[in-house]
């Protein structure tokens, strides 16, 4: 019988986008605030964590301090600037060349596991697990194969060698994290993964700052009209997210009934990001071709604080997403108490409880969703019953469970590394 071995330093890998970035600009998204909000509480309980991320500035080179006891490293790979996620995997050897160098300078053992996230980051890890000889804990977010098989009309598919770098990643970590069971049961289905090594660890929402709050105080400070019927859109904007969807049912919305027109408000919180940089104007020019240019207000991507103040203002959360890997932002509008209309795919119904926290939406039709839309926002019973139902689903996931959780498996994964040499 092995000892449990106390886990001393991790290091985490997140190759593509830091935990420092703002979500909503660039690939920055829900994966930056995991990473950061577990990374904070898996060091609150006394392990140190070492954060390894591209370098996209001069600037921010070096060692900076996320919290007490996390460390992000940046690694310089490639020029700073001018590379999207799809051009990384040519700097992938640069990348693992500068994790691994960081580690040579440490004494032997320096490191007990590594966390990777998103393939890119499972590349590195591969090698580096290797190398070290510590186990590798793997987390996609989002997985090629899922999104090919629920493509926005017109977006680009996922390339092979993205689908060939998950698979290998998959046959190489000792074990995977999967957001949900149904994402669980995707990692098995499309990537042959070994089911004994997969282990489900839900996503969490900040229940500090994601709280109920004074609607009309909220509307004061974004310059929204108190009887303004508020719909929200926050993400990153591309077709994957299909942001198009909410606006093209907001025109249908005002074509059925014209007197909305003058209370609607449809909020896009978000800046342009993946295959969406192609065509940075798009939401933009289609609701200027639908005529409702002055129903829709754009808004850059905003700080929690802000972000807050924007769920607490909204009568609706509209996460129409073709594929998401669980949907953070759902979760941050139910704790605040607003209900969600969210697309039935991916994590969305473990993050949004149907009939009772919000509502899902079978399929991408506008006029489907409009009429969601309007059923929902004019019951007042249903839409207070979803506002209770809202906040109660939330507070189901805070980070410090999700935490607790992740600390298991990382446990579970060095344990078992342990008994596989103990025997050797």
């Amino acid at each position: 019988m092995t000892t449990q071995r106390p886990l001393e330093r991790i290091a985490i890998l997140s190759v593509h986008t830091s935990p420092l970035d703002q979500p909503g600009i660039g690939d920055s998204g829900g994966m930056n605030v995991y990473i950061a909000e577990t990374a904070k509480r898996i060091a609150a309980r006394g392990t140190h964590v070492e954060i390894f991320t591209r370098a996209t500035s001069a600037q921010n080179l070096g060692d900076q301090l996320l919290a007490d006891g996390v460390t992000v490293r940046h690694i310089s790979a490639g020029p700073f600037e001018g590379l999207r996620k799809e051009d990384l995997p040519a700097q992938l050897c640069a990348v693992t060349a500068g994790v691994l160098r960081a580690e040579a300078q440490q004494p032997e053992g320096f490191y007990d596991l590594i966390h990777s996230h998103y393939w890119l980051s499972g590349q590195v890890g591969w090698i580096a697990q290797e190398r070290w000889n510590v186990p590798l804990v793997h987390t996609m977010h989002t997985m090629a194969r899922v999104k090919n098989l629920q493509l926005a009309a017109g977006d680009t598919p996922e390339p092979a060698i993205r689908e060939i770098g998950e698979e290998q990643v998959v046959n190489a970590a000792d074990r995977l994290v999967a957001n949900t069971a149904a994402e669980a049961q995707e990692l098995i289905d499309l990537y042959g993964a070994d089911s004994d090594r997969v282990r489900v660890v839900n996503p969490g929402v900040d229940l500090e700052q994601f709280t109920p709050g004074s609607k009309n105080d909220a509307r004061a400070a974004l310059g929204v009209a108190k009887d303004a019927i508020v719909l929200l859109f926050v993400g990153r904007i591309q077709p994957l997210k299909a942001p198009d969807v909410l606006i093209t049912a907001a025109a249908e919305l005002v074509r059925n009934n014209p007197s909305l027109r003058s209370k609607l408000v449809v909020a896009i919180c978000g800046g342009p990001s993946g295959s969406g940089l192609e065509r940075p104007t798009a939401l933009i020019d289609l609701a200027h071709e639908l005529g409702i240019s002055d129903c829709v207000r754009f808004e850059p991507p905003s700080d929690r604080s802000r972000l807050v103040q924007w769920f607490r203002a909204a009568d609706l959360n509209v996460v129409p997403s073709f594929s998401e890997s669980f949907g953070l932002v759902a979760l941050e509008a139910q704790a605040c108490g607003t209900p969600v209309i969210a697309a039935n795919v991916g994590g969305l119904p473990t993050a949004v409880a149907d009939g009772k926290s919000g509502v899902l939406v079978n399929g991408h039709d506008p006029r489907h969703w409009a009429n969601v839309i309007n059923d929902t926002i004019n019951n007042s019973d249903l839409m207070s019953s979803l506002s209770n139902g809202a906040v109660a689903h939330a507070s189901q996931f805070g980070w410090n469970a999700t935490a607790d959780k992740l600390f298991q498996v990382y446990q579970e994964a060095v344990d078992s590394a342990a008994t596989r040499g103990a025997s050797v």
